[in-house]
């Protein structure tokens, strides 16, 4: 009989939901719980906030929340936990992760912290051009933050063979963390395409957690799913060919159905016969997907090119700073005293003479989403948020948007209303920029650590 192991989402993103990811723990009879937490803007957004406070550590601001809810559960049933929540600070995470187990009274457990990911220093001398531009790399030093390479499941997969139980990594490709499992466990070879191909596109259908269980999915009328309120993560019992069956804890709410998967499946990835990770190219244009039965999607022959040489560069910069404010108008007539608004408004930054290389003033319920594409005879709405957002070099000129904003309160037109603003209305920019380095160049180290 075929092994088989199981294998659950704990999250999609930094700010998704705790509670499936403690449900799958406790629930989900898994072998393996993995976490995947980072988008492209972390890594950057990350460094930013260490420069201001010396006393952030660097890893996911969730990292405890997390833990303490499925620690206890995964080291009593011996599921192993794979998370990227390391950010800029693998090592940290991996130690905060020990001193939690710790305070469980769970001892002899083996974590790893996965480094290497991190080459801020040397990114201008390992790459050569910006792929979104052209422009050489160099160009981007006076703004350089943070250069993070995407590695794949290959270091993992050393942790786990070294009988690590907890492994933290930071940049890791977002499949590659549920990739890893299955090349450890079936004793996978990193070059064979075919089978890191079909595990690549499992991991890549639970990377995004809910939204293969219903999540981004449900739309009332058209696409309803039960109970969305109660979404469960999803789980996949894969086999050593790469087949799998993507499933959920029995219960809980939204659905896996083919329309579920194939959404999932297309979901950013803009060539599915190439979809390029570290590990594998993963070709998509080859699955059989079949109902397995209720919230049962079996998944076969998605196939696999050989990798790429490369590795993919998120570089993130510093772009400026953005300002930021609303206000309100409610009844008969909003639309056409938030046009007023924005006039009054356009023409009082000309007074202040606000240096912007960017500037919105959009009405919610109306425009701000298509912004010119919006129809002309869009219905006129009852109530209207006014947002006001300028893009500047610094963040004095920032800071005039609010200043503006206030002064609707009482020197705008009738029936403006206004927030009082104790919430922070500039924020610094991180744009993030690619480029492509030879993979020989990014090693990664594993460091051990056991409560």
């Amino acid at each position: 009989m075929n092994k088989t192991i199981r294998i659950g989402s704990g999250a999609a993103w930094w700010g998704d939901r705790i509670e499936p990811a403690a449900l799958n723990a406790e629930h989900g009879q898994l072998d393996y719980l993995c976490f995947e937490t980072m988008a492209e803007a972390t890594v950057s957004a990350a460094q930013v906030r260490s420069r201001r406070d010396s006393g952030f550590p660097g890893y996911d601001t969730y990292l405890d929340d997390r833990m303490r809810a499925v620690l206890s559960a995964c080291m009593r049933q011996g599921t192993r936990i794979i998370s990227n929540q390391g950010w800029i600070n693998p090592q940290a995470a991996a130690e905060r992760v020990v001193e939690l187990l710790h305070e469980l009274g769970i001892s002899g457990v083996k974590v790893a912290a996965v480094t290497g990911s991190l080459i801020t220093e040397s990114v201008l001398d390992l790459t050569d051009n910006i792929l979104e531009n052209g422009e050489p790399t160099s160009t981007l030093a006076p703004a350089l933050i943070s250069a993070e390479a995407y590695l794949g499941a290959e270091p993992i997969v050393e942790a786990l063979r070294a009988g690590a139980q907890i492994v933290i990594t930071g940049r890791v490709a977002d499949p590659s963390i549920f990739m890893a499992p299955m090349m450890y466990e079936f004793g996978w070879d990193p070059l064979d395409h075919a089978r890191l191909g079909a595990g690549n596109g499992i991991g890549h259908l639970l990377e995004c957690g809910a939204q293969v269980t219903g999540g981004y999915f449900s739309d009332p009328g058209f696409k309803d799913v039960p109970e969305p309120w109660n979404f469960g993560f999803p789980i996949a019992e894969v086999q050593e060919d790469g087949s799998a069956v993507i499933t959920k804890v029995k219960g809980t709410g939204g659905a896996v159905t083919l329309q579920t998967v194939k959404e999932q499946i297309l979901y950013e990835v803009h060539d599915p016969a190439n979809y390029l990770t570290p590990d594998v190219v993963v070709d998509f244009t080859t699955v059989n997907l079949e109902q397995d039965g209720p919230d049962r999607v079996r998944v076969t022959h998605i196939s696999g090119k050989p990798r790429t040489p490369t590795l993919k560069v998120s570089i993130g910069c510093t772009e400026g700073f953005i300002g930021e404010d609303m206000f309100f108008y409610a009844g008969p007539g909003a639309l056409r005293r938030a046009r007023l608004a924005k006039r009054i408004l356009e023409e009082r930054f000309k007074i202040v003479k606000l240096d912007a290389q960017d500037l919105r003033i959009d009405f919610l319920g109306v425009n701000a989403i298509h912004g010119d594409a919006t129809p002309e005879d869009a219905p006129e709405p009852y109530e209207i948020a006014v947002r006001v957002a300028a893009r500047t070099r610094t963040r004095s000129e920032a800071e005039k948007v609010g200043r503006e904003v206030d002064g609707m309160a009482v020197s705008g037109i009738a029936h403006t209303g206004k927030r009082v603003p104790h919430q922070e209305r500039t924020r610094e920019i991180i744009g993030v920029w690619s480029s492509l380095v030879p993979r020989e160049n990014v090693p990664a180290t594993v460091t051990y650590f056991e409560s």
